[in-house]
């Protein structure tokens, strides 16, 4: 089959090895994937990742023990595989177990391949009027989703988005839900246009220490000292960024304004759906460009560009 895979360098192997199915296993046929942030990250050498690459995928599952009632159906995946037996699994808190593995970004294959293999367990149903297109956006959808498992934002609080890229966009639109007081910082004419066009207030500065919750989706490590410029003593910093390089900061400031910093990684698909399946999220939009499988060098080229928001492989 053919696979994007990273092993020094990134390149389109047309003689991939196909998965192997086992145990609870179902295998998908992928239709069409989108290339993050994180990708691009793992290419520049974060976590010094080798294998397949890919996390953001929708597919169709053709075979599996024991999952007749999903084949023909199509599916995306939660990309963390857990043991099930670790001290955090049993306390339901599976995205972190001891013992995961990552598709496509940590001991597990990725979907930039003609075929995945992936525990059922795993697996969510796309509804019929979710397109391919959507479909892709539902786990970056519901990573935008999970600031809401991690902190309560009020509608009375004052909110700052800074990086409006990819993810930045989706959390922009989730976090205009709730009815914040909500200002996206933008560097781009586009990203401005779209969320004008979404209500949302597109500036260029906020004021200094004038927030209650600062969101960093910037993936650059500058972004963490930015947003400790902007939240208010006792306010709080999300940070949805993942860095290459280490980021320098004034940490005396997180204790001394007694900021609360919180990690926000992956979060609930069932709810990614429904806000799809609902139309409340517009990810349309923030499709830029598409390529072939074959096309993904320059597929990732793209999508590597200052201010390019998704670009997808279509198979």
């Amino acid at each position: 089959m053919r696979a994007v895979t990273l092993d020094g360098q990134l390149r389109v192997d047309h003689h991939a090895a196909m998965p192997q199915v086992t145990g609870d296993q179902a295998l998908i046929k992928i239709r069409r994937a989108g290339i993050c942030n994180t990708d691009l990250e793992l290419v520049a050498g974060y976590m010094n990742y080798s294998g397949i690459l890919g996390h953001e995928f929708v597919g169709e599952v053709v075979d599996g023990r024991g999952v007749d009632d999903l084949i023909g159906r199509r599916v995306v995946g939660e990309i963390n595989v857990a043991d099930g037996t670790c001290d955090l699994c049993a306390r339901g808190i599976p995205s972190q177990c001891r013992n995961r593995s990552t598709v496509g970004l940590d001991r597990h294959p990725g979907a930039f391949a003609d075929y995945l293999a992936l525990t059922c367990q795993n697996l969510h149903v796309v509804p019929d009027q979710i397109s391919d297109d959507q479909a892709v956006f539902v786990e970056p959808l519901a990573a935008a989703l999970q600031i809401f498992e991690a902190i309560h934002v009020s509608p009375r609080d004052r909110v700052v988005l800074i990086g409006a890229g990819k993810l930045g966009m989706l959390v922009a639109q989730v976090m205009r839900l709730i009815g914040c007081d909500l200002s996206v910082v933008v560097r781009r004419e586009q990203q401005a246009r779209l969320l004008n066009h979404w209500g949302i207030d597109a500036v260029d500065r906020v004021p200094p220490q004038q927030a209650q919750v600062v969101i960093d989706c910037t993936g650059t490590a500058a972004g963490f000292s930015s947003a400790l410029d902007m939240v208010e003593p006792r306010g709080t910093v999300v940070l949805k960024s993942t860095y290459t390089a280490l980021p320098q900061a004034d940490l005396t400031r997180v204790a001394v304004n007694e900021v609360r910093v919180i990690g926000s990684r992956c979060g609930p698909f069932p709810a990614a759906l429904r806000l799809l399946s609902l139309g409340l999220v517009d990810v349309d939009s923030l499709i830029e460009q598409r390529y072939t499988l074959d096309e993904a060098l320059e597929a990732f080229s793209a999508a590597a560009q200052p201010g390019k928001l998704k670009v997808l492989l279509d198979f």
